[in-house]
């Protein structure tokens, strides 16, 4: 499917909001009280290093989203970009916008001279792997989430 890739928008607030829902509730987690306020804070904040990217159909109906921002890097000494979130309508899923999102974050990543794009996902989704495995294997560190 050829998808129109952009910044997210003002006026993208309800379909946006509607599709991180669901990608909460793809990982079976709930967004906290103010959680959806806070993260368009975050994409609006030009002080901020957290983006937000949309996919659109021949349409121009938003389809999918992705959201990414920069992260210390210590052992390199430098900065990296960690692609925190991606999201296709389910119905969508496979026909290459996944894919046009990541490769959108990795020219963003390159345009400001960064060494990769970083991301997790649960060890089950087998149908993101399969394309996620396409750019890199899995690495072989375990993530950790300890609650405070």
């Amino acid at each position: 499917m050829p998808a129109n890739i952009r910044p997210l928008a003002e006026g993208d607030r309800a379909i946006w909001e509607q599709m991180f829902q669901s990608y909460a509730e793809f990982y079976k987690t709930n967004v906290p009280e103010g959680g959806f306020n806070a993260v368009w804070g975050w994409i609006f904040d030009p002080e901020n290093d957290f983006w937000c990217a949309v996919a659109e159909n021949a349409d121009g109906d938003v389809v999918a989203f992705t959201q990414y921002q920069l992260m210390h890097r210590s052992l390199g000494g430098g900065m990296t970009c960690y692609l925190s979130d991606l999201y296709t309508l389910p119905d969508l899923r496979g026909g290459g916008v996944g894919r046009a999102l990541i490769d959108y974050v990795r020219e963003f990543a390159k345009a400001k001279g960064l060494p990769n794009v970083r991301w997790l996902t649960q060890e089950f989704n087998y149908p993101a792997r399969r394309l996620y495995d396409t750019y890199s294997p899995k690495s072989d560190f375990i993530l950790y989430n300890v609650p405070v």
